[in-house]
């Protein structure tokens, strides 16, 4: 409204009034009494039909009769006044005093105003919601009665839940031992919590929302993928404390000794990865029996070391057999150990094999495909009685341990050929995870790229190294045979051998430059190979680069190769600004 009008007394005249709307050139005045309450309104429209009526000019204001004069109150709402039929409209106090004037150019600036808020609010609403989705990290929001009202896509891919079949339930049904409803009722927040999801050990935060001194719901959080993320910063820290000196092992070899790895090392984003990420957390907490299939090199043993240390019995031994590279003759005594004289040159005393040696733990039989026929028998004893027997001996010990099994073949054909024995297949078969090749996960390419080549440069003391986006676009599109071992080793070699800190296309071998169809055309950068993908992968690949620089998205242009401009202007066509 317009505060303090111009206004006139009602013991002035007709006259007087027409000459100070001609003066102050306003279209009406308002009408007071000595007491400044609003009696009526002139308006030029009042006038005119006055001075035709040829009354006479000096007759008070007071006589002029105000019919059907609307009144608002300061506190009338403008969506309820808009539609009053009057150009102005007088707007009074509780003890009925004139304190302003409303008029149609004040009440489209008003509706101007509350556009421009609602905007505001969607344009807030909207980047909530691209925050939520671009965190790493879980985050799950309840209301007062822990119903869920947010579920982000990273608690999504966690727990297995699709969001629209989160939100509307309670928390207790979504998120295992949640204590974010107790939140919502005692007001205290919790953070660096130990909480138990899936079988998992998670640090997590529940931060209750106040409104108006009450408790209107409650934010979790996932600070981290589990608890030895906490820990693996705690040794890094303690390693730089130390500045020790580090013995130059290759890195993949020190990967594969490492029997520490657990799932939060299996680096990934992907939809793909995170599924079984999600299932290996499930399979942990029991103890059936898992196969793990997959082409060599995508990371078998890692997610068996990770059953195992997520299991009730990661206290106990991991005992890693790979049974290719054990000879025939050797192979029982290997894995059901001897007894003192059981052939030329045993040991005195016998040998333990690696079931008694897995006792109370997990044993990992790794190319299982491999396996002799006559082996796979005796194997297929011990899962069913849980005994075995020493080469040379007469008594059987009692098996105490987790199989875990994983192949690169086909096992299904090779026991339609007769290379497999079929009840073993079934008794090995009772949970199977299945590792996608690398090529099937596009999207954690530039992640793993980015995590390893700073990884491997810390290692080798080379300083800090980056790819450009054309060498990362002909990984991207490399078909990764050898999987995570091929592109590991490749960095390897790589930031060994390449003396700048920028790794360049013609860096890279020729035997992955020449897979590349675009290696001797014009190089896509990988938002554009994205494209070829269609719209929904380009969007996709965003997202996840997004959430691999923690919203940096400087950064996330630089690892999807084009500039920081180009990507606004995605982010603006897929409404996630």
């Amino acid at each position: 409204m317009t505060p303090a009008p111009y206004c006139i007394k009602s013991g002035h005249s007709v006259r007087e009034a027409a000459e100070m709307i001609n003066d102050l050139r306003i279209d009406g005045l308002p009408i007071v009494d000595e007491h400044d309450r609003f009696v009526g309104m002139v308006t030029l429209r009042n006038l005119l039909q006055f001075f035709l009526q040829e009354h006479d000019n000096d007759l008070l204001l007071s006589s002029i009769p105000n019919r059907n004069m609307a009144v608002i109150r300061d506190h009338d709402s403008i969506l309820d006044v808009h539609a009053l039929p009057f150009e102005q409209l007088p707007v009074v106090d509780g003890q009925g005093k004139l304190i302003g004037i409303l008029t149609r150019r004040d009440i489209l600036d008003g509706f101007s105003k509350c556009i421009y808020k609602l905007n505001q609010k969607q344009h807030t609403a909207e980047a909530l919601s691209i925050i939520l989705e671009s965190a790493y990290e879980g985050i799950a929001v309840v209301d007062e009665n822990g119903i869920l009202q947010e579920f982000n896509e990273a608690y999504s891919r966690f727990t297995g839940v699709r969001r629209e079949d989160a939100i509307g339930r309670h928390v207790t049904e979504v998120i295992d031992n949640t204590n974010l409803h107790v939140t919502v009722k005692t007001g205290i927040p919790e953070r660096g919590v130990i909480q138990n999801i899936q079988g998992q050990d998670m640090l997590v935060h529940r931060i209750p929302i106040w409104k108006e001194g009450k408790v209107v719901g409650a934010i979790g959080m996932l600070i981290f993928e589990g608890v030895t993320e906490v820990y693996k910063i705690y040794e890094r820290l303690q390693r730089d404390h130390r500045n020790e000196n580090v013995n130059q092992r290759p890195f993949t070899l020190k990967k594969e000794q490492d029997s520490r790895l657990t799932l939060d090392q299996i680096i990934g984003v992907s939809e793909r990865i995170a599924t079984i990420k999600r299932l290996t957390r499930r399979a942990a907490r029991t103890a059936a029996t898992v196969l793990i299939t997959g082409e060599s090199g995508t990371g078998k043993e890692m997610f068996a070391k990770s059953i195992h240390h997520l299991s009730p019995i990661s206290t106990g031994p991991f005992i890693s057999v790979n049974c290719g590279a054990i000879p025939e003759p050797l192979f029982e005594s290997e894995l059901f150990g001897y007894e003192e004289g059981a052939f030329t040159g045993a040991k005195k005393g016998g040998k333990p094999g690696k079931f008694e040696l897995a006792n109370n733990g997990t044993i990992f039989l790794d190319e299982i495909g491999e396996m002799p026929l006559m082996l796979q028998a005796k194997l297929l004893r011990v899962l069913q009685e849980k005994e075995a027997e020493r080469v040379g001996g007469l008594n059987s010990y009692q098996i105490n341990a987790r199989i875990i099994a994983a192949t690169n073949r086909d096992l299904r054909e090779m026991v339609e050929k007769g290379f497999f024995r079929e009840d073993l297949y079934y008794r090995l078969n009772i949970i199977q995870l299945h590792i996608p090749p690398l090529r099937e996960r596009q999207p954690d390419i530039p992640i793993l790229l980015s995590h390893y080549l700073k990884e491997i440069g810390e290692k080798y003391g080379t300083g800090k190294k980056s790819f450009t986006s054309e060498a990362v676009s002909v990984l991207i599109q490399y078909p990764w045979k050898g999987n995570i071992r091929e592109l590991v080793n490749t960095i390897e070699q790589l930031v060994t051998l390449v003396d700048g800190p920028v790794i360049e296309l013609h860096h890279l071998p020729e035997s992955i430059r020449g897979s590349s169809p675009s290696a001797t055309k014009k190089t896509n950068s990988p938002i554009e190979e994205a494209r070829l993908f269609g719209t929904n992968k380009e969007k996709e690949l965003i997202v996840q680069v997004l959430k691999t620089a923690g919203g940096n998205k400087s950064k996330a242009a630089e690892l999807l190769g084009i500039h920081r401009t180009t990507l606004y202007q995605k982010l603006k066509k897929y409404g996630m600004m």
